[in-house]
């Protein structure tokens, strides 16, 4: 690669090649990618979405490797894999108990996918994805409000109780 558009200028061999692939990437057009989030109790899932062929991870590990792999491969059998094909999506979760990341996980691949579409695919497909993941499950892509029960909502026997008082 002598003719290369770095050479002479001093650049040594392995920077020349990031930079003739960086100019590839940019060939292929700008990078279209959405990132949306899903939460349940105390979990929250961050997916990073983008073009690509397929690739589904989760915290950097393929889905081969977590448990309770089909509770959030639900989106994807329900709308079926040639719909996943054309994207990658990377999932980055923390806190919460496992359940509870799994669901995060799930919502937030829902999300993505729905995003996506309406970014870049056309608002009929992106809706009819909608209308199937919201017709099996709402918090598919809607996060479930879970709010703590103060004790005034329990009755006003309980709220002005004293506390080192066993219920009965």
């Amino acid at each position: 690669m002598q003719n290369g558009f770095l050479s002479g200028v001093g650049v040594p061999r392995g920077e020349e090649l990031a930079c003739a692939s960086l100019a590839a990437l940019r060939s292929k057009g700008p990078l279209q990618s959405v990132q949306v989030f899903g939460r349940k109790k105390t979990s929250t899932a961050v997916a990073h979405c983008k073009r690509g062929n397929g690739l589904i991870k989760v915290n950097g590990r393929p889905l081969e490797m977590i448990e309770l792999q089909y509770k959030f491969l639900e989106p994807v059998l329900l709308l079926g894999q040639e719909r996943f094909a054309g994207v990658d999506i990377r999932v980055r979760v923390q806190g919460g108990g496992h359940v509870a990341q799994i669901y995060a996980i799930q919502q937030s691949i829902s999300k993505a996918l729905v995003a996506y579409y309406q970014k870049y695919v056309d608002e009929a497909s992106k809706k009819e994805i909608k209308d199937i993941l919201i017709q099996y499950d709402r918090t598919l892509l809607v996060a479930g409000a879970v709010k703590p029960r103060s004790l005034e909502a329990l009755g006003p026997e309980l709220a002005t109780r004293n506390p080192t008082d066993k219920l009965s």
